[in-house]
C-alpha cells in the first residue's frame, strides 16, 4: 500500500502512517497516510510565514499560470478523483466525479479572479491630497476542513486564499486525507513555490490544536461541527485573529398545499438523502400544510422505497454508506430517540447487508413529528427526515423560521406571492424557490446565519471579504 505523505515546506514529510478506511468495503482501504505531529504543525506555519511576503508579491500572470494548470488537472482526472473521493467518502460515483469537477471549476474561477482584483482612487475632501483603497493578503490562513466534501470545501478555502496572495496552512478531517493530498499533489507539481501551502494530515487534537494556538495563524478558516467551530472562534478571538466558520444546519423544506407533487417530492428526495443525508445543506425537516401532507407522505414513502442503496462505485446506487462507524451510531440513535418522542417512523432506518462489509443504512423518514421534537432541532447528519404538518404559510414561515440554525432554507410552491414573501421573510443565508436546499453553485456566496455561520461568506467575488485586508492611502504631490 502506498504511503502519502505531507508537504512541508516543499518537501514530502512522514514518520507516522495511518491507513484510510473504505466505507462501503471495509475490507478494501483506499491508502496509508501520514498522520502529523504537533513538530509537524508548526514548522509547516513557520514555512507559510517565511514565504508569505515572497508570494504576495509574485507577479500575478504567475501567480494565474499555477492556479490555471491545477484547475486543468483536476478537471482532466474528474473521474479519477471522483473514483477516490466516492471510496473514502462514500458518496454515489455519480456525486464523486460532480464534486471532483466543481474543484477544478473553482481553481478555474480564482485563477481569472488574479487578474480582476481592483481598488479605488478617490479625491480627498482636502485639496491636493488624493485617496487609494486597496486589498492586501492576510498572511498566513490556517484551513480546517470537513469530511463530507473531502475536494470541494478544501479547494473554495485554498483557491481564494492563494488567489489573493496567502500563504496556507491545511488540516483535513481524518476520514478523508485522500482527496486532500491529491489536491495538493496538484498544486505543488503546478509551481507552488515550496512553503506556499503546506499539508499537514493528522488529529484534531494535535494539528488543528497547534494552529488554533498559533498567533501566526493571521485568519482561520473552518467547516465542522458547532461545538468544534465555538473553540475554533474562542481561540481565534482571543489573539485577535479574524475567523470564518461554517457549521451546522437544521434545514427547512416548506412544501405548500399548491405545490407540484412532483417537484416537492424531488426537492425532498434530492436534499435531505442524496450524499447520504451528511450536508449542512440537507432538508431534514419536511414542512408540509395539512391539505397536500398526505398526499405528499405517500409519494415520498414511494420514491424512497425505489432508492438503491449499496456500495459508492456501483452502477444504479443512488445512496451510498454511512461514512465510518460513529456516524452510523449517531444516525440510529437519533432514529430511536424520534422514535421515543412520539414521531412515527414511516420508512427505513435499518441497516442493510450488501455484497460487501460497509455501513448500509436504509434513508429514513418520520411523520408527526413536531418543532419542539429533536429530531427536529439537532443537526443528525445522516439519511434522516422528518414532516412535519402545519395549518397554513403563516404557520409554515413559523416552523421554519424556529431553528438555532440558518444556512438554508427552501419552500415548494406555484404562488409568487408566497415565494416573493418566503425569500424574504426566511431567516436563512441561502433560499431555494422550487429547488432542493442542498446544491449551490461555485461562483456565489456560500453562507448562513445563526449558528450556522460566522464571518464573511464564502466563495464567489465575495471571498475576497475574508482573505484579504483594506489599506487606504493618502497621497499629497506636496508643495507646489
Amino acid at each position: 500500500m502506498q504511503r502519502h505523505m505531507n508537504l512541508i515546506d516543499g518537501s514530502w514529510v512522514g514518520s507516522d502512517f495511518t491507513v484510510n478506511g473504505n466505507p462501503s468495503d471495509l475490507a478494501s482501504p483506499v491508502g496509508e497516510y501520514a498522520r502529523g505531529s504537533a513538530a509537524d504543525a508548526g514548522a509547516a506555519i513557520a514555512a507559510a510565514q517565511a514565504t508569505a511576503p515572497g508570494w504576495a508579491r509574485m507577479p500575478l500572470l504567475q501567480r494565474q499560470a499555477i492556479l490555471r494548470k491545477a484547475a486543468d488537472e483536476i478537471t482532466a482526472r474528474r473521474e479519477e478523483l471522483g473514483r477516490l473521493l466516492s471510496s473514502e467518502e462514500g458518496k454515489t460515483l455519480p456525486e464523486g466525479i460532480g464534486e471532483a469537477t466543481r474543484a477544478g471549476q473553482i481553481f478555474d474561477f480564482y485563477a481569472g479572479e488574479i487578474l480582476r482584483q481592483s481598488g479605488e482612487i478617490i479625491s480627498s475632501v482636502r485639496p491636493g491630497i488624493g485617496i487609494e483603497i486597496s486589498r492586501e493578503p492576510v498572511g498566513v490562513v490556517g484551513i480546517i476542513t470537513p469530511w463530507n466534501f473531502p475536494i470541494a470545501i478544501p479547494a473554495w478555502k485554498i483557491a481564494p486564499a492563494l488567489a489573493y496572495g496567502n500563504t496556507v496552512v491545511f488540516k483535513p478531517a481524518d476520514l478523508v486525507p485522500g482527496c486532500a493530498w491529491a489536491l495538493v499533489d496538484i498544486l505543488h507539481r503546478a509551481g507552488l513555490p515550496p512553503g506556499v501551502l503546506n499539508l499537514v494530515m493528522g488529529r484534531g487534537s494535535v494539528v488543528g490544536q497547534v494552529m488554533l494556538e498559533s498567533p501566526t495563524i493571521t485568519a482561520m478558516s473552518f467547516t465542522g461541527s458547532t461545538a468544534t467551530g465555538a473553540r475554533v472562534a474562542e481561540a481565534s478571538a482571543r489573539l485577535g485573529r479574524r475567523v470564518q466558520l461554517e457549521m451546522g444546519g437544521k434545514n427547512p423544506l416548506v412544501v405548500l398545499d399548491d405545490a407540484d407533487l412532483s417537484v416537492a417530492v424531488d426537492c425532498a428526495v434530492q436534499g435531505a438523502y442524496f450524499s447520504t443525508g451528511q450536508r449542512c445543506t440537507a432538508s431534514s425537516r419536511l414542512v408540509v400544510t395539512e391539505g397536500i401532507h398526505d398526499a405528499f407522505v405517500a409519494a415520498l414513502t414511494e420514491r424512497l422505497g425505489q432508492l438503491t442503496v449499496g456500495h459508492a462505485l456501483e452502477a444504479g446506487v443512488q445512496i451510498g454508506p454511512v461514512v465510518d462507524p460513529g456516524q452510523l451510531e449517531q444516525d440510529e440513535r437519533y432514529i430511536a430517540i424520534g422514535q421515543q418522542e412520539g414521531a412515527q417512523l414511516v420508512f427505513g432506518g435499518q441497516r442493510v447487508q450488501r455484497s460487501t462489509e460497509g455501513h448500509f443504512l436504509t434513508p429514513a423518514l418520520f411523520t408527526e413529528a413536531n418543532n419542539t421534537m429533536r429530531i427536529a432541532r439537532e443537526e443528525i447528519f445522516g439519511p434522516v427526515a422528518c414532516v412535519i404538518r402545519v395549518k397554513d404559510y403563516d404557520e409554515a414561515l413559523s416552523v421554519a423560521n424556529d431553528t438555532e440554525f440558518g444556512l438554508s432554507s427552501g419552500i415548494v410552491t406555484r404562488s409568487l406571492a408566497h415565494a416573493t414573501h418566503f425569500k424574504r421573510e426566511a431567516q436563512a443565508g441561502m433560499v431555494m424557490v422550487n429547488l432542493p436546499t442542498a446544491g449551490v453553485d461555485f461562483h456565489v456566496p456560500f453562507g448562513g446565519r445563526k449558528a450556522s455561520s460566522l464571518g464573511p461568506r464564502e466563495q464567489g467575488r465575495h471571498a475576497v471579504e475574508f482573505f484579504t485586508t483594506v489599506k487606504t492611502a493618502y497621497i499629497s504631490a506636496g508643495a507646489p
